[in-house]
């Protein structure tokens, strides 16, 4: 089964700093998704068909360790160089008023699109995500060690592309595991890291973000959160182990307009656990703030 069927029509952006694979589906107000690290836009296949019949739904496989399409060699790939990539395809593609959603990862990397580029958006919805001193979660940190080894990531390369070796790390701990209810299938597995094991210059991507990885990022954000203007949706998922509930109530704290809710029975990737409760807030949130654009001048 071709897991981005769902997405919609696929096609490549050619950027300045490389090529960026993008996702249609449905029309109306857009919203743009933003996943985590070492996953892509399949990481929405389960939400945005429950959206894309009142919304133009974008998916994209941004340059996170998930991607299949390697970028040029001297992109910045640093959290606000990937950061600037996606405003970049926001201004490619024209969009006003987007609704900007980001798991995992890519939550991160939507606190520095409003907070640095913020020009098209409308909205943000935040899900559990790196943010604050979090950044990167103790769990993970180790892969910010193994960026910094020399020849640790040919060798990881070689070792994922061992199929039973791939399937044990991801739905270790340390690798896929934590971050879902129930383990993801061996589909989704090969599909997500296609890239860094058939790839050299996807792995050089991913190392080069991981080498990046610091809090600074994130706390610099932070600090100026009190100054976003557009209204912020925390949907977070309470039995989270990776990003606790205390950073979505700090969250909503420092944003001036947010609203929280619970998504009960997931973990981080509130999509692949909970769909219908992700779907079903990303439109709430959407209609109930739909003239604030217009209110605000947007």
């Amino acid at each position: 089964m071709d897991l981005a069927k769902s997405l919609g029509a696929e096609r490549i952006l050619r950027l300045p700093q490389g090529p960026v694979k993008i996702y249609e589906r449905g029309s109306g107000p857009p919203i743009v998704f933003v996943h985590g690290l070492f996953v892509n836009a399949a990481a929405w296949r389960k939400v945005v068909p429950r959206l894309s019949e009142k919304y133009r739904c974008i998916t994209a496989d941004w340059p996170f360790g998930g991607h299949q399409e390697p970028m040029n060699p001297d992109a910045d790939l640093t959290p606000t160089g990937i950061a600037d990539t996606i405003a970049d395809v926001l201004d490619h593609l024209g969009l006003q008023n987007v609704t900007l959603v980001g798991n995992d990862g890519g939550g991160m990397l939507s606190q520095l699109v409003v907070t640095r580029r913020p020009r098209r958006l409308a909205r943000l919805v935040l899900t559990p995500c790196d943010t604050y001193e979090n950044f990167p979660p103790p769990l993970f940190d180790y892969l910010c060690w193994m960026a910094r080894t020399p020849g640790a990531g040919a060798l990881t390369r070689r070792i994922l592309r061992i199929p039973q070796a791939r399937y044990v790390y991801a739905r270790s701990r340390i690798g896929y595991g934590s971050l879902t209810v129930d383990p993801i299938d061996t589909e989704l597995i090969d599909h997500y890291l296609f890239g860094i094991t058939h790839s050299a210059d996807v792995m050089r991507d991913s190392l080069k973000f991981l080498r990046a990885v610091n809090n600074r990022y994130t706390l610099d954000a932070a600090a100026q959160f009190s100054s976003v203007s557009v209204p912020v949706l925390i949907a977070w998922a309470p039995e989270d182990k990776i990003f606790p509930y205390s950073e979505a109530q700090r969250l909503a704290a420092d944003f001036p307009t947010s609203q929280s809710e619970a998504i009960h029975g997931s973990r981080t990737w509130v999509a692949e656990d909970q769909p219908d409760r992700t779907a079903l807030l990303i439109d709430e949130f959407v209609q109930r703030t739909i003239g604030t654009e217009q209110r605000s001048g947007r």
